[in-house]
């Protein structure tokens, strides 16, 4: 899987290098392609930080408000929902609920069906927040696939949603 002719080295070819001088057994293929996709997911995730800095949020709240938003009207769900959601434990998830409740952007009220339960439901500006918010990491995410032409980008999606499924679902 070595970087074809036309195309520029990068870090990982470099580190794949070095392993077949001295571990000419190994293969290296996976390396290849996990060695991207973590670096990658390095640098994306520093720029949406950026993206999502303006607007006084970070990656963490912003997964918080998006999940809210994508709940549909009243965008209200339970703090297990949306920690089952996130895949955060609860106390994460109450960190992450204080400060944007201190900030005005959503608000917990009691649960009407369960006593001991709680509902967290999108403010107005939580709303306008978090709809500013995702065209901002829209942008950055458009920008960085540029690169790619629309198949392309079809066809990474795709081949990356094939190895998330092989890696998340256990099969017996």
């Amino acid at each position: 899987m070595s970087a074809r002719p036309e195309q520029r080295k990068d870090p990982v070819d470099a580190i794949v290098e070095q392993w077949a001088a001295v571990r000419p057994d190994l293969d290296t293929a996976a390396m290849e392609v996990f060695g991207r996709i973590f670096r990658l997911s390095r640098a994306m995730g520093d720029r949406m930080e950026k993206a999502y800095a303006p607007h006084g949020i970070s990656r963490g709240e912003f997964d918080v408000l998006a999940t809210l938003r994508r709940a549909g009207e009243p965008h209200t769900l339970s703090p297990r929902e949306l920690s089952a959601t996130l895949m955060l434990t609860t106390g994460g998830m109450t960190g992450r609920l204080d400060k944007l409740e201190r900030a005005g952007l959503l608000r917990r009220s009691p649960d009407p069906h369960d006593r001991r339960g709680l509902q967290v439901t999108l403010t107005e500006k939580g709303l306008t927040l978090i709809d500013e918010a995702v065209g901002a990491g829209l942008a950055v995410q458009t920008e960085a696939l540029a690169t790619l032409d629309a198949e392309q980008a079809d066809q990474l999606a795709g081949l990356l949603r094939e190895l998330l499924d092989s890696t998340t679902n256990v099969r017996p």
